[in-house]
């Protein structure tokens, strides 16, 4: 099936679930995790109507945010402090920040740009050693660390879950959905957008994760591969 069709596919099914789950599609985004994907491939899926694009790899979002400037461009991989001054111009959202020490460095690259950088702070709920992340116990000393800064704005969480279990991958997803809760009642958010995000959901479990409040799903195997059931 070509790109478009699949892309088309996956934002009409995403519509279909939310609707079954009582929410408004427009509440849920819909991520196309571009990443190892060539420059053509992804403007099938701008052609098909998809406008937000994840790269896990800063010489990639830098590439395609130039070829593709009017789309929207997400960071969802690992985050190295040297290259953060490379990621921030491209990105409109970083998911993936859990290490205190990279907060200062986003904010001067924020700052030299000239913007504020919206964050979303990774969460390791399962515990999974071979995930990245901050443990739950760890996010109130993130949160209060963002305060220090003025370029960059924490719009709320992003997880991992464990594949194979799609139970557990609920599990999760509901778990991170009940972190941001009470955070958000903890840090008393008058701002509509602060910690308002949940980003969690791949081609395997997004439907889960929908149904536990997901504001952001991250699909890239069910979009562009062609090997993908």
């Amino acid at each position: 099936m070509p790109i478009g069709a699949q892309y088309t596919q996956v934002a009409a099914h995403l519509a279909e679930v939310c609707r079954a789950c009582g929410r408004d599609p427009k509440d849920v985004k819909l991520i196309a995790v571009s990443k190892t994907v060539e420059a053509p491939r992804v403007q099938e899926a701008i052609d098909a109507g998809a406008h937000v694009f994840g790269e896990n790899r800063p010489d990639q979002i830098m590439e395609k945010h130039a070829l593709y400037p009017n789309e929207e461009w997400h960071f969802i991989g690992n985050v190295q402090s040297r290259r953060i001054k490379d990621i921030v111009p491209c990105a409109a959202l970083i998911h993936s920040i859990y290490e205190e020490h990279h907060l200062a460095r986003i904010e001067h690259a924020a700052e030299a740009c000239g913007k504020v950088q919206d964050i979303l702070i990774e969460v390791n709920v399962s515990g999974e050693e071979s995930k990245g992340g901050a443990v739950p116990a760890e996010v109130p000393g993130l949160l209060r660390a963002t305060e220090a800064f003025d370029h960059v704005r924490v719009r709320g969480f992003m997880t991992m879950a464990p594949q194979g279990d799609l139970d557990v991958a609920e599990r999760c997803f509901s778990d991170l959905r009940e972190l941001r809760d009470r955070m958000r009642a903890e840090w008393d958010c008058a701002d509509a957008e602060h910690l308002s995000e949940l980003s969690m959901g791949m081609s395997e479990d997004w439907e889960r994760a929908v149904a536990q409040g997901a504001t952001m799903v991250r699909i890239g195997r069910a979009i562009f591969s062609e090997d993908f059931a």
